[in-house]
């Protein structure tokens, strides 16, 4: 590297993980989903031990309070983890549901990187029915596909129950349960003792993970983006949002003997009041992400980016979304050494064109490893030894970081998230207000009663109540985010608000018994657009962000499992923005033949065509194509000159055979007039 740049201050590098589980527990105290236990035998003490492993590497863990009391509960398993109680039990002595119950969560782990890799599960995984042997050997390889490399490498009883592969009894079970849960127990002293060396920040969360800016005031919803449709009268819950504060210091302090320094809002989601509050606290430093930051500059300068800033007292530290995405969605398509030479190249781009710049890459600390090989060791290795060795870049802790000098005054601070800077994730949709509606209904409610109930009462409707504004629930509820335990997810919300009334003794509302996620309008096959956007086109998952609000036709809903041989896309997206339209297409596109393929995109209100070469990768003037891990299109709007609605089909083309014509009902409809406020669905 050249002299000059030599005699710089290295950049500071915060890397940022962040360990978060909602509150899986009902009314009786049991967890009644199992992510909790997985992750921690996989993810919430190796990724702590990664860092360790190189003594030069520093980081920033972010441990939400639901997360740190449900690990506590691990002293006694079988009280309090309903899928363990079922999993700890000999299969003939589990009733039909439950079985299948059980089988379902065996069978949900992420094939391609766990599963496949041990050759029994993979057959296992594969059949439908189990013998009880079978059912066993299920069960434990499960449990081994979960464990993270620490304990695959360290630990003696996981080392060896690997290797045998199979043929476990119900004493391995046993035998292995006790030892997973022994190990929980050292994770939270694991961190505690990495803070005390200085070798890692620790850093927590509003108890239950709400959007503290949507617990103060609802209008932040349409603050953040005007064409957000509010729910139906909201009420400010601002009082709820100091007990989450004060909740999570009074527990932070019980495992690290200190208050905490430093605040991940959940979700990054932030506004004026709430970093009031947060200050109130003694808080000295939040992070968040660049859109908050983007927006409140009033511009996307991407230089303004690399610095520390300060609003109202607080240390505030912006996540470069660029860079934590190629983490969490991108480099698990790349062999290490092409992931670590990437990531290195785009950080060294910035310190040459920065004068002592910080970078803040913040990413979910658990959900992004199961997708990589061998949960991410490889690539962590080679990133953490390859930075011990860059003189120009140091990492550092957020704490550090809070502690530098030259932190930049903002004057205001726009609220949002570190969803496009927006709440649209939490509010907006349908069945999102529907949830934040029966928070409302129940808390007036609770208000209006004129009944005298105990402190122990009293309690335990706080308690539901805080739980029921958790962030999770919100997540899941409308059609942006895809989950096989919706239903689930649905059920543990609206019982957090059935209990306040049962705690009352007065009967709930009937409409806390209907399920929210089956509130739908039309065929879920098609959805509409629900914002702006423009994505990279290269052809490749660069991020999942890119595309989140875009419309979707999932092609596999129309036909039954025969009829896919029809062609080899599943599933389309598409959107625009002012210049053009979006599509991208997915399903078996590597193995499509590329020889003299082409695209078609035909209008059918004028039947003028559109040609994009597969082969060559070429297209008309202003239009473009790529085609890698998925085939993705961009055309110009100045194609349909003043049309504001029309039609779209697409042909894919193999010489003079038409492989597929999509969407496979019709055409797509393409509305350049679309605002965004209120249809979700077509």
């Amino acid at each position: 590297m050249d002299g000059l740049l030599m005699d710089k201050k290295p950049l500071s590098l915060s890397f940022f993980w962040h360990m978060h589980q909602p509150d899986y527990r009902g009314s009786d105290g049991v967890m009644t989903m199992p992510w909790v236990f997985l992750h921690a035998i996989k993810d919430y003490y190796e990724m702590p031990w990664l860092v360790s492993r190189y003594p030069h590497i520093k980081a920033t863990f972010n441990l939400t309070a639901t997360l740190m009391e449900q690990l506590e509960l691990y002293t006694d398993p079988l009280k309090y983890d309903y899928f363990l109680s079922l999993w700890a039990k000999y299969p003939s002595d589990l009733d039909v549901l439950s079985r299948q119950w059980l089988i379902k969560l065996c069978k949900s782990t992420q094939f391609e990187t766990m599963v496949r890799p041990i050759k029994r599960y993979e057959y296992l995984y594969g059949k439908n029915e189990y013998s009880d042997d079978e059912l066993i050997d299920l069960e434990v390889l499960f449990m081994l596909a979960w464990c993270g490399n620490c304990l695959r490498n360290e630990n003696l009883m996981v080392k060896e129950m690997l290797g045998r592969g199979e043929g476990f009894t119900q004493h391995d079970k046993e035998r292995l349960l006790d030892e997973l849960c022994s190990f929980i127990q050292t994770i939270i002293p694991f961190y505690a003792s990495l803070q005390q060396e200085g070798r890692i920040s620790v850093s927590t969360t509003p108890y239950y993970h709400p959007i503290l800016p949507l617990l103060i005031d609802m209008e932040n919803a349409s603050l953040a983006n005007p064409h957000t449709v509010l729910p139906q009268r909201p009420i400010s819950l601002v009082e709820d949002a100091r007990q989450h504060i004060e909740r999570s210091i009074a527990l932070y302090k019980k495992h690290f003997k200190k208050k905490p320094t430093g605040f991940w809002p959940a979700e990054g989601a932030v506004d004026t009041k709430s970093v009031a509050l947060y200050r109130e606290y003694g808080v000295e430093w939040i992070a968040t992400d660049e859109a908050i930051l983007f927006h409140t500059l009033g511009n996307e300068n991407r230089k303004d980016l690399y610095k520390t800033y300060s609003f109202n007292g607080v240390t505030m530290g912006f996540r470069d979304h660029g860079l934590s995405d190629l983490i969490g969605f991108t480099y698990r398509f790349k062999s290490a050494e092409d992931a670590v030479n990437h990531f290195i190249h785009s950080v060294e781009s910035i310190y040459n064109e920065q004068s002592d710049p910080s970078v803040f890459v913040i990413v979910d600390g658990e959900n992004a490893w199961e997708f990589y090989e061998n949960n991410g060791f490889d690539f962590f290795s080679a990133l953490y030894s390859r930075l011990e060795t860059t003189p120009w870049c140091k990492s550092v802790t957020m704490d550090e970081m809070a502690k530098g000098k030259n932190h930049i005054e903002l004057e205001t601070l726009h609220p949002g998230s570190w969803i496009h800077g927006t709440f649209d994730t939490w509010s907006g949709h349908p069945q999102k207000n529907r949830a934040w509606e029966l928070i409302f209904q129940t808390r007036r409610d609770a208000g209006n009663f004129k009944g005298a109930v105990s402190d122990d009462t009293a309690r335990k409707i706080s308690e539901h109540f805080l739980a029921s504004e958790c962030s999770d629930w919100f997540w899941w509820y409308g059609d942006d985010h895809v989950s096989d335990f919706a239903v689930e997810f649905d059920l543990l919300f609206r019982n957090h608000l059935i209990a306040i009334y049962e705690l009352l003794e007065f009967a709930p509302p009937a409409n806390l018994y209907q399920p929210i996620v089956t509130m739908a309008d039309s065929a879920p096959f098609w959805v509409k657009p629900q914002s702006p956007l423009t994505p990279i086109i290269d052809g490749k998952y660069s991020s999942f962000f890119e595309w989140l609000g875009c419309g979707s036709m999932d092609e596999r809903k129309l036909y039954s499992t025969m009829d896919r041989v029809r062609g080899p896309i599943d599933t389309l997206y598409y959107g625009h923005d002012k210049k053009a339209i979006y599509v991208a297409f997915e399903g078996n596109v590597s193995k499509i033949d590329r020889r003299d393929l082409k695209l078609l995109v035909i209008c059918e209100e004028n039947s003028e065509q559109f040609e994009f070469d597969l082969e060559r990768l070429t297209s008309a003037e202003n239009d473009r194509v790529a085609l890698d891990e998925r085939l993705e299109i961009v055309l110009s709007r100045s194609h349909f000159g003043t049309m504001r609605l029309f039609h779209l089909r697409f042909e894919l083309v193999s010489g003079s055979k038409i492989l597929q014509t999509m969407p496979g009902n019709g055409a797509l409809v393409i509305d350049l007039d679309e605002h965004y406020a209120a249809n979700w669905f077509v």
